[in-house]
């Protein structure tokens, strides 16, 4: 776990609504600081990317979380809706870049392996663990939750990743 107090952002990615949840992390306390789902609807998808980025900018911008993690993009059978959502990605990862965020990318096993303990846990699971873990408001969507999930983590994995880029140094 990461010892001084930090605040991560967390970000499920999705072209029509992303989730997305704040904590602040210090040794092994984890507490739940924010969570909400940008909803994009259904409009044209130009417009949708640049609300996903206006509205996590605005975000970043009202809880300056210090570092920020984002799931992976999955391969499914529909190459457009693999495609969308990697432009999504893209979008919100730009907003992270623009508030000079460091951006770490965890895919879904991982995540679920982090949160549940187990790479094939289902949404019904993470959200359970992500309110005993969190204790966040209610009602927590499930965009929400998977997004609290990445900011766990991310708590995990981060100083190991600090640990290595350190030992890369010259």
């Amino acid at each position: 776990m990461i010892k001084a107090k930090i605040r991560l952002l967390g970000i499920d990615p999705g072209s029509r609504k992303t989730g997305v949840g704040i904590i602040d992390v210090q040794g092994n306390r984890v507490q739940h600081i924010h969570h909400e789902v940008i909803h994009c609807g259904s409009g044209e998808f130009n417009s949708r990317l640049g609300i996903l980025f206006q509205s996590l900018s605005a975000i970043i911008h009202t809880f300056q979380p210090q570092l920020a993690a984002i799931e992976d993009v999955f391969v499914s059978k529909n190459v457009s809706s693999a495609l969308k959502l990697g432009q999504a990605r893209g979008a919100l990862i730009a907003a992270c870049c623009a508030a000079q965020l460091e951006v770490a990318n965890y895919t879904p096993t991982q995540i679920k392996l982090a949160t549940v303990g187990h790479g094939r846990a289902d949404k019904l699971q993470i959200q359970h663990m992500i309110k005993v873990l969190l204790k966040p408001p209610l009602p927590l969507a499930e965009d929400a939750a998977d997004a609290l999930a990445v900011c766990i983590c991310h708590a995990h994995h981060a100083p190991l990743q600090q640990r290595l880029k350190n030992k890369a140094k010259p």
